[in-house]
């Protein structure tokens, strides 16, 4: 069988599961449940749920929780369990603790929404790349036939297997391969049984990146909120999905908050300093023409001067020469007359010199410009015109806040999951990558195991102990029920 001919199986057998839950109704609601707020990660908030004895949901199983007193009802995911108590992710807050609400588990909308993504692989052959998975639909054909599967572990370079009895010994062997596979650039996706499991992966590998001088915090992404605090002396928590998306956006808000403030001071300083321009224009033009009345005073004054000094050698000037500067119109008379003259033309310049002082006065203080300001403005133009302008920024500054979910993950180097949280939620759909590392692979269902597989272009690893295929029964046919 191909790989596709796998999906059409799968897809067959999901739906049938889905058509028996809803027809017996299976998904009941679960009630009275208590709850506690274990801690809150961004948008995201894990709560430990108590159900009555006897009552429990698989992990990855969506569901509803309508809260007690009348409180809005919201949605969220089992991410583990452990006897009637589980551990939950659900999108909105409810309190610190709680009892007497009603779960409601989703399991049939749960396969729903995976049979249709393997519909949707077949469908979409360009979409979903499933070179890879053929490779992997021999390994799951001889499920039950254990002398048909490789043993050796080395596998071809698009299929590899690590084969090994002790956990420890298989999961070092995956974090080397993960920081090979790192140091290739590629893009890894890693599925897990569980979230307990994915958990423990993620802190193996974080601190063999470490050792190896790699930044594992900026690289690896725990989709999508962590359970454990440390594994390893590597704290968990920071690595979730939405912790980082959380922390990046909050920097971005951070950073946006900022650049309206200087955008703003920018555009309160703009109009202050082409005033004070404008300003500083009028005082240098009516300093000039204070300069042009000075000149012209003393001009004048220095012609009465002469005039003065003239009329007082007059009557000792030689015949000839009073002779000579009475041709030209100078005599006593005359002088005495030009002297009135140049006084009343001084007047007249010394009345608007008054005119020009009143105006340099009022003009001085608006001219003038605090010390800091051109420094801080001409630093503020600098960084606008980096990013592109008054009207770039605008459209940033305008922009919604849209957390763009898809971009994030697909800048994640590697990102560790459970392989039916990969083949449920929608995110998954739209992200491709590079390899496939499924670890503890006999523990995962060939479904979502083989909706994972459907998202890689390159390579598919697959780590776990050969005598978990027969005991796990996951890979069996279609018609042994799926776990």
């Amino acid at each position: 069988m191909t790989a596709r001919d796998l999906l059409e199986t799968w897809a067959l057998r999901l739906e049938a599961e889905q058509t028996h839950i809803s027809s017996t109704a299976c998904d009941q609601p679960i009630t009275p449940v208590a709850g506690e707020l274990v801690h809150t990660t961004g948008s995201l908030h894990l709560y430990e749920l108590t159900f009555p004895q006897g009552s429990s949901i698989e992990h990855d199983t969506p569901f509803s929780i309508i809260p007690p007193d009348d409180m809005e009802p919201t949605e969220g995911v089992v991410l583990g369990r452990q006897g009637n108590m589980a551990l939950a992710q659900i999108f909105d807050a409810i309190g610190q603790s709680y009892t007497n609400a009603t779960v409601v588990p989703d399991r049939a909308g749960l396969l729903a929404t995976s049979a249709k993504r393997l519909r949707n692989m077949l469908a979409q052959p360009d979409t979903y790349r499933l070179g890879p998975a053929d490779r992997l639909a021999p390994l799951l054909n001889a499920a039950t036939e254990m002398e048909e599967l490789s043993i050796s572990g080395t596998g071809s370079s698009i299929l590899t297997t690590i084969w090994a009895d002790d956990l420890s010994v298989r999961r070092q062997r995956v974090a080397a391969l993960a920081i090979e596979l790192i140091r290739a650039n590629k893009h890894i996706l890693v599925v897990c049984p569980d979230h307990q499991a994915a958990d423990v992966l993620v802190g193996t590998i974080a601190r063999a990146m470490k050792a190896a001088g790699l930044m594992y915090k900026t690289w690896v992404s725990r989709y999508e909120i962590a359970l454990t605090q440390q594994v390893e002396g590597i704290g968990i928590q920071e690595l979730g999905f939405e912790a980082q998306m959380h922390q990046f956006y909050a920097k971005s808000r951070a950073e946006k908050a900022t650049l309206r403030r200087k955008y703003d001071r920018f555009r309160e300083l703009t109009p202050v300093l082409a005033y004070k321009g404008q300003k500083q224009k009028d005082l240098d033009e009516v300093r000039l023409l204070e300069w042009r009345l000075l000149t012209q005073v003393s001009d004048l004054q220095a012609k009465i001067k002469e005039a003065n000094a003239t009329l007082a050698e007059y009557e000792n000037l030689p015949l000839l020469k009073r002779l000579s500067m009475q041709v030209v119109g100078k005599n006593v008379d005359s002088l005495h007359q030009y002297i009135e003259l140049y006084e009343n033309q001084c007047d007249g310049l010394r009345g608007e010199l008054d005119i020009a002082k009143v105006r340099i006065n009022a003009l001085v203080p608006e001219a003038a410009v605090p010390k800091d300001m051109r420094p801080e403005f001409a630093e503020l133009k600098e960084e606008i015109v980096r990013l592109g302008g008054t009207k770039q920024i605008r459209e940033l500054l305008a922009a919604e806040e849209n957390t763009n979910r898809q971009a994030f993950i697909q800048n994640r180097r590697l990102v560790v999951t459970t392989a039916s949280r990969v083949l449920s939620d929608p995110l998954f759909s739209r992200v491709r990558f590079d390899a496939l590392i499924a670890d503890e692979a006999p523990w995962i269902a060939a479904a979502p195991l083989l909706g994972a597989a459907g998202l890689v272009h390159e390579r598919i690893v697959i780590s776990g102990n050969q005598r978990d295929i027969a005991s796990s029964g996951l890979w069996a046919s279609p018609e042994l029920e799926l776990r």
